[in-house]
């Protein structure tokens, strides 16, 4: 599902002009379209589905949901078009910055980076080794070439991180699939046609953040994931004591996300999961007055809708972090913009988040999230290796 050129007849995403409004009471958008679209890491959906990328986030394909607010699968009822929103003109201060910030992981629980170089990478995912294409790693492997052969599986095929291919074991065929467990959750690994293997271990980081809040504050936490793909964060987030929304537009990642709650014996949590284009669902949140403490989002960089809409990222960002800065409640904790696979600096959607959130106070801070190679023991540090980008805003 490579989705790399605009067809001719493509829809555009419905825009308008900014409209004059604080903080306050925003008035009911006027109507209009929607979109969906979520390619580039492999997709499971559209734009509003698990962050592209993520394994089979094929192209877009509507799904129908029911509220599901009991915290079954929603399937749909609503076909009408979604009202357009227009941006906010903020005003106020912007909040204070910090960059740059370096969010570093070695790995946890299942997870860590063995060594990397020439391009490509090796990782333990539990009982396996594996070796995966990685474009950011310029310099020579540091460990020998005996090493790396004894890897258990390796991806072959396009290099392009939304470029689908195959995996060779070096030995014998693997299963389908396999336990893992990161930050105390229990999940499946899976080998996909899109290199993935069912989690971003870069977003540890995050997702440590994410558990520390919600295992201090003196209240349930609501948190919304978007582009929630297998459900990690989701079930980091249930077990530490949040209520959860999970979107997703994947039916296969709802699926594979409803298994991983059963194996981490979280059947009971409070997760609502949502198979729908996430712009969709936050603008309905939004005139529903629903509020959240955390929000994490991870966005694509292109994809197309089930109508043939176009998301492109630095068209669409801003207005989808306007609308998720609505949906923040008023003692919220947190909202987490990860940009994966762009060519960008992070002071790109650094400088977007602290306008997005003028007049809100707080911290924007950005940078990227790096993992540290931890050798055949995973305990010894080697470089470091740069996956994503991101900003965070947070309260002071």
């Amino acid at each position: 599902m490579k989705n790399k050129e605009r067809r001719p007849g493509a829809k555009p995403f419905p825009g308008a002009k900014p409209k004059a409004n604080g903080d306050a009471g925003r008035p009911r958008p006027p109507k209009g379209g929607d979109f969906a679209g979520k390619p580039n890491r492999p997709s499971t959906g559209p734009a509003s589905g698990p962050a592209a990328g993520k394994p089979e986030r094929s192209s877009s394909r509507p799904v129908r949901r029911s509220p599901a607010e009991d915290g079954k699968v929603a399937s749909p009822a609503d076909t009408a078009p979604e009202p357009a929103r227009a941006l906010t003109a903020r005003t106020g201060d912007r909040p204070s910055e910090r960059v740059p910030l370096i969010l570093e992981s070695s790995g946890a629980g299942d997870f860590h980076l063995i060594d990397s170089g020439d391009g490509v990478k090796l990782e333990q995912y539990g009982p396996y080794r594996i070796v995966r294409p990685e474009a950011q790693a310029l310099w020579p492997k540091a460990l020998p070439s005996h090493v790396w052969d004894k890897a258990d599986a390796v991806f072959t095929g396009d290099t392009d991180e939304d470029g689908m291919g195959r995996w060779r074991f070096q030995r014998e065929a693997l299963g389908e699939t396999w336990p893992l467990s990161l930050l105390g959750i229990d999940f499946h690994g899976r080998f996909t046609a899109f290199r993935h293997v069912g989690v971003f271990p870069e977003q540890i980081a995050h997702w440590s953040w994410m558990k520390e809040k919600i295992e201090a504050a003196d209240r349930p936490l609501k948190v919304l994931n978007l582009f929630g793909y297998t459900g990690v964060a989701s079930l980091v987030a249930a077990a530490a004591g949040a209520e959860v929304t999970h979107v997703d537009a994947s039916k296969k990642a709802i699926g594979w996300a409803r298994e991983n709650q059963s194996l981490s014996r979280l059947d009971k949590a409070p997760i609502r999961w949502i198979c729908e284009d996430a712009m969709k669902f936050i603008l309905r949140e939004e005139r529903r007055g629903h509020r959240y403490d955390i929000i994490l989002t991870d966005p694509p960089k292109f994809g197309r809708g089930p109508n043939g809409e176009v998301w492109q990222l630095f068209d669409h960002l801003p207005l989808m972090l306007d609308v998720c800065r609505e949906l923040l409640a008023p003692k919220a904790v947190g909202l987490v913009l990860t940009a994966y696979s762009i060519r960008a600096s992070f002071y790109s959607i650094h400088e977007l988040m602290r306008e997005t959130t003028r007049g809100k106070g707080g911290l924007v801070e950005s940078g990227e999230l790096v993992i540290r190679e931890a050798g055949l023991d995973g305990k010894t540090p080697g470089r470091a290796l740069s996956t994503s980008l991101f900003s965070r805003w947070v309260p002071k």
